[in-house]
């Protein structure tokens, strides 16, 4: 298989199924989002390869599944409406995200105020591939589809989850959480 097509050549790319619409089109603007999220978390993953610290080995194996789940959620945007979706994101996909967002928050201090994004390389890109996240589920919103409910709801839980995990790398790897500058 090639991997150029030259199909898009003038603007336009396929849906599954077929389905040729516009590259501006806010159901590619979704689902390229999240793609854009997924590569975002392959690089803060990237950033931990040759760090250590309790816990680790878990966060790496639940954003395996996250991305999976992630790019799974691409393929439902991508889907036209009417048309059968492979994989079905399920309420069990959302709980799994909870509980992580429980787990690791309960090793965080209690937040007072407002923290910038950044830190340690990992925890800064986690805050990037959080705001591609926020992205994606506005996208998300905006399309005139009809898909899983549970699509957004996952995104606005994995952005939290993005949050967190930002944290919680800082906090492991020592880096400390700037507050909002006072101006006062």
């Amino acid at each position: 298989m090639k991997i150029y097509t030259k199909t898009g050549d003038k603007g336009t790319t396929s849906l599954i199924y077929g389905e040729r619409v516009a590259k501006d089109d806010l159901r590619v603007e979704a689902y390229g989002t999240c793609d854009e999220a997924n590569s975002m978390i392959g690089l803060s993953l990237s950033f931990l390869s040759n760090e250590f610290f309790d816990g680790k080995d878990q966060l790496e194996e639940v954003f395996h599944k996250i991305q999976t789940a992630l790019f799974h959620v691409g393929a439902e945007l991508a889907t036209p409406n009417g048309r059968e979706v492979k994989w079905v994101l399920k309420e069990e996909h959302l709980h799994e995200l909870e509980q992580m967002i429980d787990k690791l928050d309960a090793f965080l201090p209690a937040l007072s105020n407002f923290i910038l994004p950044g830190g340690h390389s990992a925890g800064a890109a986690f805050h990037v591939a959080r705001t591609m996240v926020r992205r994606a589920e506005r996208c998300a919103v905006g399309i005139n589809a009809d898909f899983n409910p549970l699509v957004l709801a996952y995104l606005n839980r994995l952005s939290d989850f993005l949050f967190v995990s930002a944290r919680f790398v800082n906090l492991h790897l020592g880096q400390k959480e700037m507050p909002l500058h006072s101006e006062n």
